[in-house]
């Protein structure tokens, strides 16, 4: 969720009328760090995960399962290890946005060894383990990149109510009260983004048309205690949310990169970049919104849309008078910019940024690209501002800078060193829809750092033009688009030069392999499976992994628990296994509750959760051998395809056909 400072919230206004203040200072604090840790190198590779799990409640005589607000309690139970023992503990717990969030990490980072690869999925294990035994009776963790019902008559324990009146969200659907109450910043951000924007933020999803969805499909809101806003800005045919809180009460799977030094950061930036609307759709995951079924089935534009800011002006609805900049996107979107100087022919769309920062930037030091990339995050306000964080030491704090870098969302973060502090240059991955399983998310994880490794092995390029990665972006949302659609790619990913060559173009800010005339010729369309499993004119991210693989010493162990991950991830891409978004969607649309008509009831929330619990809790504890749950064979993915068994079991009077009721 980004920085957490301690101290008294400001209001938007006071907020607002220091916001010059704190991108002045929060640029000197960049340039000073960057002066005193841009020669900084030999940082060994780490890297780590992050798993944010939902705290759900069952009443199993009452058939519902509702998300549970004990979240500050939960982590003041977790965190004590961390508080004991604070140099050995395996596991890290933070909070997030909402009461039934806490989000762990490994204790520790990992490191290069191939080794750290065989603990991934007994670490997620543990921490599901630890959260397990922090709950009460009935309680369960899911990792779970949506909850169904969220934002849906009584939906959360204990039960709470909005007040569309009053508050920091004004949601007409999602209480104040189930954002997370243990520290200010969730709250703030909910109000000042609100105030910013001037009025509620505008969630439209659309909806999936089934045979007896109304058509056009418009809800009436005034029951719930709408003023007219919500009917004024519904749109027909969409599902319509108003509040923070149903994008950032979501879940997702992130993994952080520590570079050798600030060069590799940026190559790393850069290179992964394009992958972040394939990963995207390859871990799509949520395709049920405010109970019902969407005709999307990822979460990365209901975050977008719910943290979007911007006013009139600054969306181009009304001519700029107040404000600075025509800004082209939310604050929580896909990068804008490459990095490294030797890509920026590749940054083929307008690029908004603060000029008088940007040359002051250079004037520090900055180079060009750098400046640019730093120049265009600080367009942005900051909106959460704490009265004891105004005034610092810009040679040692970096808390402003924090403030705006934090509270831009984008699918790639660039992270500077903390300041005193033996932490590297990373680079944070961010688009990945949370798994069900821990050995699903082990599997990505370990899939996207091999990638790493293999890009700084061969010095692979994946990068294609930044206006081609949005389009690959709005691709990786739709229903099935691991089946059904393409995405742009680059043919050719072997580069001429090694990885000392790429060093030496990072430095002097060109290669003679660039030829931006003929850009277009260098990127093509391709099928999901072709991207990962290769065809016979690309060789797939798959096999260019395996012969990473081939090249370095690896135990039997690792290597078996490695090739079952790759395996995942092949099903997956080849569509010869389904996305969980696709599990979860057959599973609605298969059960006998369900009318034909996109509505995800209270029944069918229970048995899908509780069908996800019973088999994610018998393939996390049956053994404790750290690749038991990479071998099974009846995982979470299989165990949701086999709905219509489990469905028949539940319900023998009622059978499936076509996928629906008959």
């Amino acid at each position: 969720m980004g920085l957490l400072s301690e101290g008294s919230p400001l209001s938007w206004e006071e907020t607002k009328k220091h916001g010059d203040h704190v991108r002045k200072h929060g640029i000197q604090q960049f340039i000073n760090q960057y002066k005193k840790l841009k020669s900084r190198s030999r940082d060994i590779l780490y890297w780590g995960d992050e798993v944010e799990y939902m705290l759900v409640k069952f009443d199993d005589e009452k058939k519902t399962a509702k998300l549970s607000l004990n979240a500050g309690e939960v982590l003041d139970n977790l965190q004590q290890c961390e508080k004991l023992c604070p140099q050995d503990h395996p596991s890290t717990w933070r909070p997030e946005y909402a009461g039934y969030m806490v989000e762990g990490t490994p204790g520790k980072p990992y490191g290069g060894l191939l080794a750290h690869f065989n603990v991934v999925e007994s670490n997620m294990r543990l921490r599901r383990k630890e959260i397990q035994q922090a709950l009460g009776p009935n309680e369960v963790p899911l990792s779970l990149t949506s909850y169904p019902r969220l934002g849906v008559g009584n939906f959360s324990d204990p039960e709470t109510k909005t007040t569309p009146e009053t508050g920091a969200s004004k949601s007409i659907f999602f209480p104040d009260e189930v954002i997370f109450q243990g520290h200010p910043r969730f709250r703030t951000l909910s109000r000042n983004i609100r105030q910013r924007k001037g009025g509620k933020v505008e969630i439209q999803i659309p909806i999936f048309k089934d045979k007896k969805t109304p058509s056009p499909f418009i809800e009436d809101f005034s029951a719930l205690g709408d003023d007219g806003e919500a009917a004024r800005t519904a749109k027909p045919d969409h599902i319509y949310m108003d509040c923070m809180g149903f994008g950032m009460g979501c879940s997702c799977l992130q993994v952080t990169f520590q570079a050798c030094n600030i060069d590799e950061s940026r190559l790393l930036y850069d290179q992964l970049a394009p992958l972040c609307p394939i990963m995207l759709a390859l871990s799509a995951a949520s395709p049920v919104y405010r109970g019902y079924l969407s005709d999307i089935d990822a979460r990365w534009t209901v975050i977008s849309q719910s943290v979007d800011d911007r006013t009139d002006e600054e969306r181009g609805k009304k001519e700029l008078k107040n404000d600075r900049f025509q800004i082209h996107k939310s604050r929580y979107d896909s990068i804008d910019s490459y990095l490294s100087p030797i890509y920026k022919c590749y940054n083929d769309i307008e690029l908004v940024l603060d000029q008088d920062l940007c040359d002051e930037l250079q004037k520090g030091g900055i180079d060009e690209t750098m400046a640019r990339h730093i120049a265009h995050l600080f367009i942005r306000d900051p909106i959460s501002l704490f009265s004891e964080k105004l005034n610092q030491n810009d040679e040692e704090d970096t808390d402003h800078f924090e403030n705006i870098q934090s509270t831009n969302w984008q699918t790639m973060r660039f992270k500077p060193p903390p300041p005193n502090s033996s932490i590297g240059w990373r680079v944070e991955f961010r688009p990945m829809e949370v798994q069900l399983s821990s050995f699903e998310n082990a599997a990505y994880v370990t899939f996207i750092v091999l990638l790493t490794r293999a890009v700084l092995s061969y010095g692979l390029n994946f990068v294609i033009p930044i206006s081609k990665v949005d389009e690959n972006m709005r691709t990786a949302h739709k229903r099935d688009a691991v089946n059904k659609d393409m995405f742009y790619f680059r043919k050719d990913v072997f580069t001429d030069c090694s990885p000392a060559d790429v060093a030496k173009c990072m430095a002097s800010g060109k290669c003679e392999r660039i030829k931006c005339s003929n850009i277009q010729d260098e990127y093509t369309q391709m099928t999901m499976n072709e991207i990962f499993n290769g065809s016979d004119d690309f060789p797939g991210l798959i096999p260019l992994v395996k012969q990473y693989l081939n090249s370095v010493d690896i135990d039997i162990d690792t290597s078996c628990t490695i090739q079952n991950y790759l395996k995942l991830i092949s099903k997956r891409a080849s569509g010869a296994e389904p996305t969980i978004a696709k599990c979860i969607r057959n599973f609605v649309t298969n059960h006998p509750d369900y009318k034909q008509d996109s509505v995800v009831s209270e029944e069918i929330n229970y048995d899908l959760l509780k069908l996800i619990h019973e088999k994610t809790d018998n393939c996390e504890t049956l053994s404790t051998d750290t690749k038991f749950s990479s071998k099974t064979k009846d995982d979470i993915p299989t165990a949701l395809s086999k709905a219509e068994k489990y469905l028949a079991q539940k319900n023998p009077q009622k059978n499936m056909t076509n996928g629906h009721k008959s």
